[in-house]
């Protein structure tokens, strides 16, 4: 079986907007490159972030797109209805007999057992849910919108063609002044979130890029008398080319004991490892783990969601092991995020429907794991957004922002996230 297909949703279990718009996005993302992306009228002056020094995390983007249930990826077992509106797809208690019984992050949280290699750097306290968190000004149950506003960092807005990484890129002084690449998505034409990047570019097979036909000497004479930051493009795109064939991707060792699946996104972040090894100047790396759409067969143990949380959870793992721990210190923070969570009910298709607020997950040796922050809104109905999802309580551009700050060094936090201010949750040591 492809990696390609091991990260696959069956059609069956997802709904129609999900197959649509992930058999379009390829389309769509090929026209959001960093040269036909100009930055918004809006972006104010800013004043660049003192980062000649590297002090500054290279930060690592992963989408899971789809809407991922965080009512199972983080589960309430201490909250009794939990059990009372999922029969069959909750989770058993921690303290229960069952063989797949979750693993508590405290008194009130666990994990379920698909998940278990991330204890590891939860206990470490390296690791962090955000709980309850999603878009707070934006109600769309949609696919398409919802993925976009979380990208683009402003909820219903369509004159936003950059996205909110983007624009940090774009507002911050390159922590390398000759690296040709500043960002990367594994991906194969640019999301959203980094549109607009400068010196960003799509790698979907890092271990296979090149150019084929013409060569780049051809490349290079044909764009040599194009607009400017076309061109510039081009030049740097070649650059990077040559820069990425000179890594190792397939003779990779990682460190530490780390073992990344041949799957999708441990692939895809063992590239992302061998890239900051490599020491090419990569500050941002992104990565979309699809087929969160979970609409029937969800299960926790089998079933489609089972599988995505072992694939999820092993590769972040590895990453850990690989990045994060040993006597060599990546300055480096990890961010999973979703565009909406579930149903707090389950259908009668042993599926959840599209919901509201879901969980984010974020891992390094600045991160304040170890805890789930949340402010818990209940399950009862009369607690619920329209009688059936969880709410909104923290919105995820205040843990993005307060990464932003304190762990990219960059304060133009107006430019970034247009109209809102953040408020800090204290994800960050």
């Amino acid at each position: 079986m492809s990696t390609d297909s091991m990260n696959h949703v069956p059609d069956d279990v997802s709904c129609d907007e999900y197959r649509h718009v992930s058999r379009r996005r390829f389309l769509e993302l090929g026209s959001l490159s960093a040269a036909s992306v100009t930055l918004p009228s809006w972006l104010p002056s800013v004043t660049f972030a003192d980062s000649e020094d590297g002090v500054r995390d290279v930060l690592v983007s992963v989408f899971l797109r789809g809407g991922a249930d965080g009512l199972t990826l983080v589960a309430p077992y201490a909250d009794p209805t939990y059990y009372a509106v999922r029969p069959t797809l909750a989770i058993p208690r921690p303290d229960s007999s069952s063989p797949n019984r979750g693993l508590a992050l405290g008194t009130f949280f666990m994990l379920p057992s698909t998940m278990a290699p991330l204890m590891a750097p939860y206990v470490a306290g390296e690791l962090l849910a955000v709980h309850a968190c999603g878009q707070s000004a934006t109600k769309s149950r949609s696919h398409f919108e919802a993925e976009r506003y979380l990208e683009q960092g402003k909820p219903e807005d369509y004159t936003i063609q950059s996205g909110w990484l983007a624009r940090h890129l774009a507002t911050s002084a390159p922590l390398n002044a000759t690296a040709p690449m500043r960002a990367t998505s594994i991906t194969y034409g640019m999301p959203r979130t980094l549109a607009g990047a400068p010196k960003s570019l799509p790698v979907p097979r890092p271990a296979s890029f090149g150019i084929t036909s013409p060569n780049a000497a051809a490349v290079k004479r044909l764009y040599n008398g194009a607009w400017t930051p076309m061109r510039d493009s081009a030049i740097d795109g070649i650059a990077t080319v040559a820069l990425l064939n000179k890594l190792d991707f397939n003779g990779y060792r990682p460190a530490n004991g780390a073992n990344y699946r041949n799957d999708h996104l441990g692939q895809s972040l063992r590239a992302i490892a061998t890239m900051i090894k490599g020491d090419i100047g990569l500050e941002a790396a992104h990565v979309d783990a699809n087929g969160w759409d979970t609409h029937a067969n969800q299960g926790s143990v089998g079933g489609v969601l089972a599988d995505n949380m072992t694939e999820f959870a092993s590769a972040l793992r590895a990453f850990w092991q690989d990045i994060m721990q040993g006597p060599i210190n990546h300055r480096v923070t990890l961010i999973a995020t979703t565009e909406f969570g579930r149903n707090v009910r389950e259908n009668g298709s042993l599926g959840t429907d599209h919901g509201r607020a879901s969980v984010m997950f974020l891992m390094g040796n600045a991160i304040a794991g170890g805890q789930v922050i949340t402010q818990w809104p209940g399950l009862e109905r009369e607690q619920l957004e329209d009688g059936q999802d969880l709410k909104v309580t923290i919105d995820m551009r205040d843990v993005l922002a307060e990464v932003v700050q304190n762990r990219l060094n960059n304060r133009n936090l107006s430019a970034i996230f247009p109209d809102y201010t953040p408020r800090f949750r204290g994800v960050t040591k």
